[in-house]
């Protein structure tokens, strides 16, 4: 979604792990929406683009694993399954590298300190780009405030109102080194995983180590870890307060904080999957390379093996028309199995690429 109009526009889907999605489709984005979404793609991209590579992260595998190539079926796996996960269908991918963990604070520190690099929730809001995004004629008030924000998410105190309105809040400040706001810090928090973070972001930090996001095809059937056909990366049973950090009690009420963490945890805090890739269920929600279609697993379910799928080319979510999206996976510390199932392995969730929230990271692939 649009950073500038988050707040206002569709905060019902930031958390969203997607209700039962509407395939009726909406008004498409007129050409003048459309264009503004791409000259803002195509300036960020440069940006990436002229970051220059860390030669000393060009041979550095520690903390990678290699996935080994195969085939398997990618999809959901029960009666969760939402209808963008189906239907399951026979997908190959090469061999690759995958980080074993998210990109931390020390990981990103290490980036911004040789880059110079500012996050999109630290940058000021830019008028011009975000009325290129928006239908013609439309204005701004000339109070408007420039300031960076990001969302933050909040409690719901009992018996009021729960959505996502009321649960994210837009936050003057927040962002990777600042969590919750100016009064948050990330000091002593060298591990946990860098949060507030866009798909831009993520993308920059991949370029400057010499490596990539991972494609959706890639991340799911590491995040499988050899276990074909089972609903979460350990298997069939429920998850617990021992396999990842999710929510425990009634959300967005009441945190039982049963893991012993009310947000974030730190990265290796639960056992690995089999291919030795720590908080694959929870934690925070991971980018992927692919732009998020919601009808693209029924575009190639042709009974034939799709090798190696690199994602729809264009994007298109009929709930949000005019809002180009990038897929998610993995779920996050807000994920509950009454509300949010997306720790399981075939969970998709989607936003725009210059979107960070609180519960937003990366983790980084790397080609053979």
């Amino acid at each position: 979604m649009i950073r500038y109009t988050f707040s206002i526009l569709v905060l019902s889907l930031l958390l969203s792990c997607q209700a039962e999605q509407n395939k009726t489709a909406h008004d498409h984005a007129t050409p003048s929406m459309l264009q503004g979404h791409d000259k803002l793609i195509e300036k960020y991209l440069a940006e990436i683009n002229a970051i220059p590579l860390d030669s000393a992260s060009l041979l550095d595998y520690d903390y990678m694993t290699l996935i080994p190539g195969a085939t398997f079926a990618m999809g959901g796996d029960n009666d969760q399954a939402l209808p963008d996960e189906l239907p399951k269908h026979e997908v190959a991918v090469d061999s690759f590298w995958m980080d074993r963990t998210e990109v931390t604070n020390k990981d990103f520190k290490e980036f911004t300190a040789a880059t110079g690099y500012q996050t999109i929730a630290e940058r000021e809001l830019d008028p011009e780009e975000l009325l290129s995004q928006l239908p013609p004629g439309t204005s701004l008030p000339s109070d408007f405030d420039r300031s960076p924000l990001s969302l933050v998410f909040s409690n719901v105190l009992k018996g009021q109102l729960a959505n996502p309105n009321t649960w994210w809040k837009p936050v003057r400040n927040a962002n990777w080194r600042q969590p919750q706001g100016p009064s948050s810090t990330i000091e002593g928090k060298d591990y946990y995983p860098a949060v507030h973070i866009a798909w831009y972001d993520a993308m920059a930090y991949c370029k400057w180590r010499g490596k990539r996001l991972p494609t959706e095809a890639e991340w799911e059937f590491a995040a499988r870890g050899r276990r074909n056909k089972q609903v979460y990366h350990w298997g069939n049973d429920m998850i617990t307060p021992d396999r990842g950090n999710y929510w425990q009690g009634e959300f967005p009420y009441t945190n039982e904080v049963k893991d012993g963490h009310e947000r974030l945890a730190p990265v290796m805090s639960y056992m690995p999957n089999t291919y030795a890739l720590y908080d694959i269920a929870g934690n925070v929600w991971e980018w992927c390379s692919d732009w998020y279609k919601y009808d693209h697993f029924e575009e190639r379910a042709d009974n034939t093996v799709i090798n190696n799928p690199q994602g729809p080319t264009t994007s298109f979510d009929p709930l949000e028309p005019s809002v180009l999206k990038k897929v998610m996976r993995g779920g996050s510390f807000l994920c509950n199995e009454s509300y949010c199932s997306g720790y399981r392995v075939a969970a998709r969730m989607k936003s725009s690429p210059d979107t960070g929230l609180e519960h937003t990271g990366c983790r980084c692939a790397r080609s053979l």
